[in-house]
C-alpha cells in the first residue's frame, strides 16, 4: 500500500487530501509545519509528499531541501503561489512536480500517482549489456536505476533519474521536447519547456565534467535533447 505525506498548515486541504487519499487505500500521514514533515518523513518513508510551501515554522523550499539531503522520495508541492521563478526554484531544490491553489482534486490525484509511477523500477526485459551505459565520467546502470561517477553514487532525484533513462534509452537520438515531457511528466504535459531547462542544468551540475560546455547533454535549440556517450 502506497504511503502519503500530506504537509500543509491548513486544516481543511489536509482533511479534505486525507478523506480522499485514505478512499483509494493509501495510507495518510499529516504534519502541519516543516519540522514535523522532517521528523515524519523520516520515521514514516513515505512513498510520496505532497508539500505546501507556506509552513509556518519554514518555507517548504528548505524542507524539499532537507528531504533532498538524504532520500529520492516524489515531492509534489501544492501550494497558492503562482509565480514562474517560485516554482523554478522548488523544481530546482529537487521538487518533482508543482500544483497550484485552489486545484482540481482528479488532477492533484493524477499527478500523484504519475509521481509514484515514476520513482518505481521499470521492470522491463533487457540484454544484459543495454544495462550499464558507460562514458569517460559517469555509469549509469538502468537495472539498479544508479549512476556512478568518480566512485560514488550519484543522488538524482526520481524525475532527474526518469529524464536521464528516457535520454539514455534514446542515446545518440534526438528526443524532442514535447515527447520528454510526456514521457517524464505525464501525457497532460507538452508546453512546459522550463521544467526541460531547470532538470538538464541539474543533470549537467551533477553529471558533466564542464557543465557550462556539455558533451553527454547536447540541447538542440527549439527541438529537444540528445545523449552521447
Amino acid at each position: 500500500m502506497t504511503r502519503v505525506l500530506v504537509v500543509d498548515d491548513e486544516p481543511a486541504i489536509v482533511r479534505a487530501l486525507v478523506i480522499n487519499l485514505k478512499a483509494r487505500s493509501y495510507e495518510v500521514d499529516s504534519a502541519h509545519d516543516g519540522a514535523e514533515a522532517l521528523r515524519l518523513a523520516a520515521a514514516r518513508h513515505p512513498d510520496v509528499v505532497v508539500l505546501d510551501l507556506g509552513l509556518p515554522d519554514m518555507d517548504g523550499v528548505e524542507v524539499i531541501r532537507g528531504l533532498r539531503g538524504w532520500t529520492r522520495v516524489p515531492i509534489l508541492v501544492l501550494s497558492a503561489r503562482h509565480a514562474s521563478d517560485e516554482k523554478v526554484q522548488a523544481l530546482d531544490a529537487g521538487a518533482d512536480d508543482y500544483v497550484t491553489k485552489p486545484f482540481g482534486m482528479d488532477e492533484l490525484l493524477a499527478r500523484l500517482r504519475a509521481a509514484v509511477r515514476r520513482a518505481e523500477p521499470s521492470g522491463e526485459n533487457e540484454d544484459e549489456g543495454d544495462l550499464v551505459v558507460e562514458t569517460d565520467g559517469f555509469t549509469v546502470d538502468l537495472a539498479a536505476k544508479k549512476v556512478h561517477r568518480d566512485g560514488k553514487d550519484v543522488r538524482l532525484t526520481p524525475t532527474e533519474w526518469h529524464l536521464l533513462e528516457v535520454l539514455v534509452r534514446n542515446g545518440g537520438r534526438l528526443v524532442a521536447q514535447k515527447q520528454l515531457l510526456r514521457e517524464v511528466w505525464g501525457p497532460s504535459y507538452g508546453t512546459e519547456t522550463n521544467y526541460l531547462r531547470v532538470y538538464m542544468a541539474q543533470l549537467r551540475r551533477k553529471l558533466e565534467a564542464d557543465p557550462a560546455h556539455p558533451k553527454h547533454f547536447i540541447t538542440e535549440p527549439g527541438m529537444g535533447y540528445r545523449f552521447e556517450r
